[in-house]
């Protein structure tokens, strides 16, 4: 058994688990703030990436301007989207909300496709060196960086809902909507504040991701991989979604080691987290940390 790879594989399961972590937070985040699970997730993490490999590209920006740039307008992107696409859904039954959500991955994927082309285009070069080598592991240096970022985004969330007075509003929001709305909470920009916030770390993700992979129409395939890291975790559990991405982030990659040296199968590494997610549902349908629904008749 190769025990450098294997090591080589887990601490990089960890690192991008941290990555998957912080994605399936926005799903919570807008689960718990809205009750909808947005199925465009993948597609912020795309328009996120081109948008940062544009500036860096077509106007020659570095990266430390051109990716502060993006988040911030990512999180005007996430507003406008909310207030003229979703906003006027409110009310409407939660399968219609949905819906929408899928037909806006299409369309900006299909935007995406149209303004940028379908082929995969490299990453301008950010680091002087691509990898660094610690303990003798060869880490990308891109992950590195999202690792970083990671942690101080779970860090900040914990802080923001919290201590702070829309964290809070986030909270009573999800809570109870007209509850929060009869004690003065404005549910509109708690909703405007949800999608802002996961459009900005889509953004992150999508960019860490570009940088490793180049970027694509496939890259919004990451959202779809996060799935299995919500459900593990908890559809409305922040925790859930850590804990849950770092499950993930390491299966896959055992899964591609016990392929490499026995199985020969060619997909564990894509194919692994979906196997879970159905076991998952046999088993624990709520999630590691996710709440119960108790219904009385």
């Amino acid at each position: 058994m190769n025990f450098e790879l294997l090591t080589q594989l887990v601490v990089n399961g960890l690192i991008v688990g941290t990555l998957y972590g912080v994605v399936a937070m926005c799903f919570v985040l807008i689960y718990k703030s809205t009750q909808v699970v947005n199925f465009a997730q993948g597609e912020f993490l795309l328009i996120g990436a081109w948008t940062c490999w544009a500036l860096l590209v077509k106007f020659h920006l570095p990266f430390w301007l051109g990716f502060p740039i993006t988040l911030a307008f990512m999180v005007i992107f996430g507003i406008v989207l909310q207030m003229v696409v979703l906003r006027p859904l409110i009310g409407e039954p939660i399968i219609s909300v949905i819906m929408v959500t899928i037909g806006l991955s299409m369309f900006f994927q299909s935007l995406m496709g149209w303004i940028f082309g379908v082929y995969a285009k490299p990453f301008p070069r950010v680091f002087e060196t691509e990898s660094i080598n610690l303990l003798g592991l060869q880490i990308q240096t891109a992950y590195i960086m999202s690792l970083v970022i990671s942690v101080v985004i779970m860090i900040g969330f914990y802080y923001f809902f919290k201590y702070s007075r829309l964290g809070l509003a986030m909270r009573a929001t999800a809570f109870d909507q007209q509850v929060a709305q009869s004690l003065g909470i404005s549910v509109k920009k708690v909703f405007a504040a949800a999608w802002a916030i996961s459009a900005l770390v889509s953004a992150m993700a999508g960019v860490v991701v570009g940088m490793v992979n180049g970027v694509s129409s496939a890259l919004s395939f990451f959202g779809i991989k996060v799935f299995p890291v919500v459900i593990l975790g908890g559809l409305d559990s922040i925790v859930g979604s850590i804990v849950g991405g770092l499950i993930i982030g390491v299966l896959e990659n055992l899964a591609e080691f016990v392929d490499s040296q026995w199985l020969h199968l060619g997909n564990m590494y894509t194919i692994a987290p979906f196997y879970a997610l159905v076991v998952i549902l046999m088993i624990k349908p709520y999630g590691l940390f996710g709440t119960k629904d108790i219904e009385r008749i």
